[in-house]
């Protein structure tokens, strides 16, 4: 027998005995207490092989035949996948302080610092501080408002280069216009000026930040099996520390050029603010270098791709069902008319594209299974045990669909918020798109305005009409699965002008 074959049946020999030794242990510790219910797993791999491409949907199936507190094993890591109204508000609020830590997973290790971001941190004193930080200092009204004469300006390029295109009646990418446009407002935000697309490496800018995204949304088998981490089957180390050294040099030269920077009449972006806390004795937040790429890259994460699906999900329900679409460019009229473009201001008083908004996040929520939270002790919800360390998946694609919560859950109907208190700020459980409790996302306020303003922009100043004459039934949303869940296929239309200047 070959050196490389012994090595080989010895990793075999010992991960069977760890799985063998963590298996009765677990049953030991955790005999006679009732778990949720849940499907039959294999040993090692436990439910792993019933999740497919689309996992939130695959879930949503299991829950329906097992419940909407359900137990899976994935791996060796016991989960909970939270499927309803109820059961999330169990365990977003009445037991959020439990439930508010996240796990250690390959990817926040290597791309996100060790788990220095604000969205994969553990809970615990520094997660607190950073979420303080990033709350009062880089997401609050007064700082979001600062951007104002940004976002006019940017959604004004866009505007301007679709308002061409009608000229010569062409098909226009929406999806990918929609997504330059969240790049390029999330870069003025975060770094104070925009990047070309070869900026940040030879693949492109958005392109390597995607690619960060896609390996985080990658199940990992080192998560799952962690003895088997090492071996990297999958090869996502590798690329995921292939990936962190391009962020890791572009963070370094961005913090760089703002320590040299003597430009003081500036409005400050987020890198700026974050500047002016590092190595100060006096600051609460106490943050360095490494704290501050990771929260940079947090900040980009959670504001391009989210902000972008959110609205390319919109605009293509409206244009699947026209009679929606003329319900919102006729209140556009009545409220703003058809002399000028859309202001942030007049964005409160447009209260049925705030419905269309609510129905959107409803069917096609920013992130269909919320990122993981992690039980720091054991608990009872509903009769059933839950064991500490459990990996709690709350399903909002399902939740979003629940007969109970829900008539005609399936079909796009604005007019069911019609005299509704129902809104997505995290209060009802059955519509948390942004989460809720401790561990929701705190730039909710932004990513709501920039959605509202350009979904509202874009019907405003235009009319619609689906290429090669298709009819709008005809139009694919087929959905492709990551930390967001966008279109499969790009969104084509045809744009004609409508406003009267």
């Amino acid at each position: 027998m070959s050196s490389a074959m012994a090595w080989t049946w010895t990793i075999v020999v010992l991960v069977t005995l760890a799985y063998l030794l963590q298996q009765w242990a677990w049953k030991i510790s955790h005999k006679k207490k009732k778990l949720p219910p849940g499907p039959r797993g294999f040993p090692f791999f436990g439910n792993l092989h019933m999740l497919g491409e689309l996992p939130h949907r695959d879930l949503h199936r299991l829950a329906q035949k097992h419940g909407p507190i359900m137990y899976l094993r994935l791996g060796l890591a016991p989960a909970i996948v939270v499927s309803s109204p109820q059961a999330a508000e169990q365990f977003l609020k009445a037991h959020d302080l439990v439930f508010a830590s996240r796990p250690p997973l390959e990817a926040a290790k290597h791309i996100s610092y060790e788990q220095k971001n604000l969205s994969m941190s553990p809970y615990g004193s520094y997660w607190r501080n950073i979420r303080k930080m990033c709350t009062l200092e880089l997401l609050s009204n007064r700082k979001i408002n600062s951007f104002k004469p940004m976002r006019k300006e940017e959604l004004g390029l866009l505007i301007k280069f679709i308002q061409e295109a009608s000229r010569d009646c062409v098909a226009v990418d929406l999806s990918a216009k929609v997504s330059s446009l969240s790049a390029d407002i999330s870069c003025r935000m975060v770094f104070g000026k925009k990047f070309m697309d070869k900026d940040l490496d030879e693949k492109g800018f958005k392109a390597v930040i995607q690619e960060g995204m896609q390996l985080g949304a990658t199940p990992n088998l080192g998560d799952y099996i962690p003895c088997i981490a090492p071996l990297d089957l999958q090869g996502l180390t590798r690329r995921m520390k292939a990936v962190s050294k391009i962020f890791d040099d572009f963070f370094e030269k961005i913090i760089d050029e703002h320590v040299q920077s003597q430009d003081k009449n500036k409005t400050k972006d987020f890198v700026d603010v974050m500047l002016s806390f590092m190595g100060s004795q006096e600051s609460e937040y106490r943050i360095e270098r490494s704290n501050i790429k990771a929260i940079i890259l947090d900040m980009l994460a959670g504001s391009m791709d989210t902000s972008a699906t959110v609205i390319e999900w919109a605009l293509s329900e409206l244009m699947k069902h026209p009679q929606v679409m003329k319900k919102v460019q006729k209140e556009l009229e009545d409220v703003v008319g058809l002399e000028r473009m859309v202001e942030e201001s007049d964005l409160d008083s447009l209260e049925y594209l705030g419905m269309v908004l609510k129905e959107t996040f409803r069917l096609h929520p920013i992130a269909p299974l919320m990122l993981p939270h992690e039980a720091m002790e054991d608990c009872t919800i509903n009769g059933f045990h839950i064991p500490h360390k459990s990996r709690v998946t709350i399903n909002v694609w399902a939740i979003g669909r629940d007969p109970s919560a829900w008539n005609d859950a399936e079909k796009f109907f604005p007019e069911r918020f019609v005299g509704s208190n129902i809104d997505v700020r995290g209060r009802d459980f059955q519509l948390i798109p942004f989460g809720s409790g401790r561990r929701g996302c705190p730039g909710m306020q932004l990513g709501l305005t920039v959605v509202r303003l350009v979904v509202a922009q874009l019907v405003h100043c235009f009319d619609w009409e689906l290429p090669n004459k298709m009819q709008p039934n005809e139009l694919d949303m087929t959905e492709e699965f990551g930390i967001t869940t966008p279109r499969a296929k790009p969104l084509l239309a045809i744009p004609t002008y409508r406003l009267r200047k």
